[in-house]
């Protein structure tokens, strides 16, 4: 039964993972046997975070680049695969958020948000995908959001590119899952992270928080762990086209 879930001998790319839920996705792949490549847009913030997965004995390198630049992308794709193997797990991690009231939100963030959290995502798949078929196997992971399929004010940029990471998502797993390719996305609720801790700060939105969700709690980071685990193991090889929600039940509850 380990074996299902083992990563031994994989190796697993995850973009925008030198900090936040990247970084404990990237450790927690890793603690399940993967060697990970850590991304982050800047060497120095890419290596630092690799440095410390090293320091906890596990296996990680770093490769920086700007994964809304196409450019970028194709070359640290065939980087990674040149120096050290195939990219057997893409995990489609890099988000960004903004907050304003639709009326008065700014196009050029429209436009920052969609390039990190949808174009990019189109872009890194696309990239890696190319290799994956030729080998005829690989794991491709989009985080998406609650937001993928409800809005909330003031994020409504955000909720419409989380709601295109569900359809790119389903749209790459009939194209793919010919090719033996598993595309799935994970789907948080509401975490305490870095882009969240004002809301977690505010008494009032989590205690509107806890009331709405039916485990009564924010969650933590590291319960997105075990999803991901499952998601790029071959216990999920026939799992495919899925938005998995983790969040406590707060979607199914009115």
């Amino acid at each position: 039964m380990s074996q299902l879930f083992s990563l031994e001998g994989k190796r697993v790319l995850i973009t925008g993972s030198a900090r936040g839920i990247g970084f404990l996705l990237a450790r927690g792949l890793a603690e399940a046997g993967a060697e990970v490549i850590v991304n982050a847009t800047t060497p120095a913030g890419a290596e630092q975070a690799a440095a410390k997965l090293r320091d906890l004995g596990l296996r990680a390198q770093s490769k920086a680049f700007d994964v809304t630049q196409s450019a970028q992308v194709q070359q640290a794709v065939d980087e990674i695969e040149a120096e050290w193997g195939a990219i057997d797990v893409l995990v489609n991690n890099a988000g960004i958020q903004r907050r304003r009231p639709f009326l008065e939100f700014p196009e050029q963030d429209w436009n920052d948000v969609i390039a990190v959290n949808q174009t990019a995502v189109f872009l890194v798949s696309q990239t890696v995908a190319k290799k994956m078929v030729g080998r005829q196997q690989g794991k491709i992971i989009n985080i998406g959001s609650m937001q993928s399929e409800l809005g909330r004010d003031t994020i409504t940029p955000y909720a419409a590119s989380k709601g295109a990471v569900t359809m790119l998502t389903r749209g790459m797993c009939v194209e793919l899952a010919r090719h033996n390719i598993q595309v799935n996305a994970i789907a948080p609720g509401y975490f305490v992270t870095e882009m969240t801790q004002a809301l977690a700060d505010d008494p009032a939105f989590t205690g509107w928080l806890t009331k709405r969700t039916p485990a009564a709690r924010w969650g933590k980071p590291e319960e997105l762990i075990g999803a991901a685990v499952f998601l790029s193991s071959k216990a999920s090889d026939f799992v495919n086209g899925h938005l998995l929600f983790v969040d406590g039940g707060m979607r199914v509850a009115v």
